[in-house]
């Protein structure tokens, strides 16, 4: 069997380019991009993705993989890929900015332990929070729709030269209010409540001012914080359905306005 030139690279672009888009958005995309995944299984897990994904997406442009427009069409792929995944990282980090409220709340500020996925140090009650939407994420079986959105990504914006619109960028920036809203909701019965709890030790002090308020507050804090946690956790589930549908649907608008 004999083999051109030009065939063997265009076989190679089939590939190349979507393997492109689909690494970026695992460097990028929340789970995966933990440094507790090794490099080696994401570059694994986007190639036999893109390996799936070949006979079902459009053919690529043809055009000299070593080129100055081939450069560009690569660049505009690991674009799309992080700008996908990055909008996946807000919705998990409302949880965190929810935990953080709470926390610093609660008193537990200082109570900081090393986040696996994003390599820093964030209060126990982020980390708890992440743990439970990680779970929920994937028993609700989110990894395949993200799958199923990447694959619908090529159908939407082929491979090809992208310039995004100035209307697709707005909604990527306005989006990020909602990672601060959705944390506020989910952290707002907590935080209420030791507001409520506040307000009621302050009264105490004025009545008695002799009351050692920190000795009695900060456990006190501690314990109706952990209770209106335990209290809400049954919400999650409601809040990251809510923030994953309004992801990949800003996702599948970014690309249409693309």
């Amino acid at each position: 069997m004999n083999f051109t030139g030009v065939e063997l690279t265009s076989w190679l672009a089939t590939l190349l380019w979507p393997f492109m888009r689909i690494g970026a958005m695992f460097a990028a995309v929340p789970i995966f991009s933990s440094k507790s995944v090794p490099v080696r299984i994401r570059v694994l897990f986007a190639f036999f993705i893109s390996w799936m994904l070949v006979p079902v997406i459009p053919e690529p442009p043809a055009v000299e993989l070593i080129s100055a427009q081939a450069l560009i069409i690569s660049i505009h792929q690991v674009l799309i890929g992080v700008a996908m995944g990055f909008i996946l990282q807000m919705v998990f980090a409302a949880f965190v900015i929810a935990g953080q409220s709470m926390a610093m709340a609660m008193g537990l500020g200082f109570a900081s332990m090393i986040d696996p996925q994003n390599g820093m140090q964030v209060p126990v009650i982020s980390q708890a929070l992440l743990i439970m939407a990680t779970l929920i994420f994937l028993s609700l079986n989110g990894h395949l729709v993200l799958i199923e959105v990447l694959a619908n990504s090529f159908q939407n914006l082929p491979v090809g030269m992208f310039v995004p619109s100035r209307e697709g960028l707005w909604q990527l920036v306005t989006w990020g209010s909602n990672m601060f809203t959705g944390g506020m909701l989910i952290a707002l019965p907590a935080v209420a409540a030791l507001l409520l709890v506040n307000l009621a030790f302050g009264v105490t002090t004025r009545a008695a001012p002799q009351l050692n308020i920190f000795a009695v507050g900060f456990p006190v804090m501690i314990m109706v914080g952990l209770a209106f946690l335990i209290l809400t956790l049954p919400t999650i589930t409601t809040h990251l359905s809510r923030l994953l549908t309004e992801a990949f649907d800003l996702i599948e608008r970014f690309l249409a306005t693309a």
